[in-house]
């Protein structure tokens, strides 16, 4: 599996972590990001749309717009 490593403020990671009750930052921030997914499949399957050509996008890196 590939891996992104990103900056976060500290507080915020830390605030994450005590609400979750976990203690690795890493962790913490990873279960935030499978939550937020799962949320937005548990919506699609309610509601019947999707967004699938959103997730299908190409990850390759835009060329700068205005």
């Amino acid at each position: 599996m590939a891996k992104v490593n990103i900056g976060l403020d500290a507080e915020l990671v830390v605030e994450v972590m005590v609400l979750a009750g976990i203690g690795s930052p890493q962790d913490a921030i990873e279960a935030v990001v499978r939550d937020y997914v799962a949320r937005g499949h548990r919506t699609e399957a309610r509601t019947g749309l999707t967004d699938r050509h959103l997730r299908e996008v190409d990850a390759k890196p835009q060329d700068p717009q205005g």
